[in-house]
């Protein structure tokens, strides 16, 4: 389990490690890797490990890996900040596109996670309502899925206004790396419009070794260099979102249901009686089952790597 959290949300991430622990981890023992850009205080570091009897392993960030990108301007940044602080949230924040950018290129690169094969990304201050009873890590590996979320909204189109048209670029000047089927068309529509959909990355469960593929690793430097990071406000989900229906096969993306979720926006409870009795939480709490982009994930399947450069061809249709 690994989380980027600051000193000052202590009590957030006390609160989300001793509820991993309790629905799941208690059994498991996997250890906990908590990454910081500063250094964690003494005080932080000794009251995450009193609720815990799981290895903690605290990290900083390397200074190459947060900062500004090197293919933005400092004066252009902040005007860009300006312009859209009251467009939407975290319009006008810096520490916030500095944490989407760690999130979407890095955190998979700090040495701490070096030897993982997965990662369970876990926030402060989000609820777990369900017991798990299996090790999701052993369900991925065995069904041999890739990317396992358990919320999936829509994103707000005036954060991410070029990047449909900056991944269509990345799409046809680099085809080799497009599998011969992926799941795409939940991402973008038949008139090659992006839907906004998007798993949730404040809970991914993620085979590493996606992020760590020559695939992907062109794809995130290709929108480091368009600067969308900053000048809008590119979130680490819908580039991961994106990124696994560009480069995975349905079949490698999994819903964990059973996981009843609930982080500040959305939550999620299971509805089905042979999860539910494994939860406290309310069954009306159930945003994933009218949510358009899970009926969506339902109703579409892969298309051919033909048909989904003739989507990243044509002209962006409303």
């Amino acid at each position: 389990m690994v989380a980027l959290v600051r000193n000052s949300e202590l009590d957030g991430i006390r609160s989300t490690i001793r509820q991993v622990d309790d629905r799941f981890n208690r059994e498991f023992g996997y250890p906990y890797i908590l990454l910081n850009d500063v250094d964690f205080t003494d005080e932080f570091m000794d009251k995450v490990q009193a609720i815990t009897k799981a290895k903690i392993y605290f990290g900083k960030l390397p200074e190459s890996h947060w900062g500004l990108s090197p293919y933005v301007t400092e004066e252009k940044v902040k005007a860009a900040l300006a312009r859209n602080k009251d467009r939407y949230l975290y319009g006008g924040s810096y520490s916030y596109r500095l944490m989407c950018r760690y999130q979407s290129g890095f955190i998979h690169k700090h040495p701490l996670l070096a030897n993982l094969d997965y990662y369970w990304r876990i926030e402060p201050g989000v609820d777990y309502y369900c017991s798990m009873t299996y090790d999701p890590f052993r369900y991925m590996r065995d069904n041999n899925l890739v990317y396992g979320y358990t919320i999936a909204p829509t994103e707000k189109e005036l954060t991410v206004e070029t990047l449909w048209n900056t991944t269509r670029r990345w799409m046809i000047e680099n085809p080799e790396h497009l599998p011969e089927k992926s799941f795409i068309h939940w991402a973008i529509n038949e008139k090659s419009k992006y839907t906004m959909c998007h798993f949730w990355s404040n809970f991914e469960i993620v085979d590493l070794s996606f992020y760590r593929s020559a695939a992907y690793e062109s794809y995130f430097q290709h929108l480091d260099r368009a600067g969308g990071f900053f000048y809008e406000r590119w979130g680490d989900a819908p580039v991961h979102s994106i990124a696994a229906s560009m480069l995975l096969r349905k079949e490698q993306i999994h819903w964990f249901e059973d996981v009843g979720y609930h982080h500040p926006g959305y939550a999620h409870c299971p509805n089905k009686p042979e999860m539910h009795r494994n939860c406290i939480c309310d069954k009306g709490q159930n945003f994933m089952y009218h949510g358009m982009c899970n009926r969506r994930f339902a109703e579409v399947g892969d298309i051919y790597k033909d048909q989904a450069l003739e989507l990243a061809h044509l002209p962006d249709r409303k």
